[in-house]
């Protein structure tokens, strides 16, 4: 696969990620299986798709504590990137950074993760509660102590409660502006999509001015984009795409051509060829430090997923996606 450079530190992983919330949490609880998962894992690690993406809240604690099965055997073939700064409640999730706890946080990562060191070490959310310096600052000292390799942070993806006028990264930048005067920031998560594009309105010529990494989340549009949902089908209730008013059946239907715009670009590549992997390319195709992040939990799909990384975009096709229509519904 090919591999990909990002951040000062010269961190490098293949093009195409795994994440593995799919696999603990946020989706369909009962097709969730651990020894699938597991070797779900395994088979991105064989096909170069190193860097895996979780965090402790994920489960909570399951999904590090699943991948640190994998870990234990295969550490050196892994780029772990793992987040802190969200506590789970009972109906709720609050955000927590506080010095002392971010540090607390990280070795009961490192013991579950079932290694010595994290690679990549992400800021969840800022703790409006905690000057972020601070909290980055506990995080830098975590660097120091050999614990974490680098240090990330995630968008604050807030679409609704902006300010007039503001786009959706502003407080994003300004919050990497902050910690950057402390210690140098590696990567930046946010969401990125065919869908979901905002990202390339200031947050990614952000990081790629800078040298720094962007990782794409949620880059299929949480399934969406691989063209195998049915619109009205439903979602169980556990599944955080059944309170997304993008995914009602009304939405899903009215969004369509976008599944449609993609399939017809994935035709021109050959019949095995799926829109998914197009959504990817796509991905891929914004920027050298882009490293796309597709949640998978099935074997197939963790295979298909990077396969993409081999599909290259012409003009045209890039041409044909930039024309297809914005999605329809709100994200919020």
């Amino acid at each position: 696969m090919e591999r990909r450079t990002i951040g000062a530190a010269a961190l490098v992983v293949g093009a195409v990620g795994l994440g593995c919330m799919p696999m603990s949490w946020a989706y369909s609880g009962s097709r969730q299986r651990g020894d699938e998962s597991l070797r779900a894992v395994h088979r991105a690690l064989d096909l170069g798709s190193n860097l895996l993406d979780t965090a402790d809240m994920y489960g909570p604690f399951t999904n590090e504590l699943l991948l640190g099965r994998v870990l234990k055997e295969r550490r050196e073939d892994a780029f772990v990137s793992t987040k802190v700064g969200l506590l789970v409640g009972e109906q709720h999730v609050v955000a927590n950074g506080r010095p002392g706890y971010v540090k607390r946080a990280c070795d009961a990562s490192l013991r579950r993760l079932q290694t010595d060191y994290i690679d990549l070490y992400q800021l969840h959310r800022a703790d409006p509660e905690v000057p972020v310096e601070e909290t980055w600052g506990a995080m830098a000292e975590l660097v120091q102590a050999g614990k974490v390799r680098a240090l990330g942070l995630c968008a604050v993806g807030a679409r609704s409660g902006r300010r007039p006028g503001a786009r959706l990264h502003d407080a994003t930048v300004r919050q990497l502006q902050r910690v950057q005067q402390v210690f140098p920031v590696s990567a930046v998560q946010a969401e990125l999509s065919v869908w979901s594009p905002e990202s390339l309105e200031t947050l990614l010529p952000w990081c790629e001015a800078r040298g720094v990494g962007f990782l794409a989340a949620m880059p299929l549009g949480n399934g969406f984009l691989t063209g195998t949902l049915t619109p009205g089908e439903g979602f169980e209730p556990d599944d955080v795409r059944a309170r997304h008013p993008r995914f009602t059946a009304e939405m899903m239907a009215a969004n369509q051509p976008i599944v449609a715009g993609l399939r017809r670009v994935a035709h021109r590549h050959g019949e095995d060829i799926t829109p998914a992997q197009v959504s990817l390319a796509w991905v891929l195709a914004q920027g050298r430090h882009v490293v796309a992040v597709p949640g998978a939990k099935q074997e197939r799909w963790v295979a298909e997923n990077a396969a993409a990384a081999g599909v290259g975009l012409t003009v045209r096709d890039l041409a044909e996606v930039a024309e297809l229509p914005g999605a329809q519904g709100s994200w919020d």
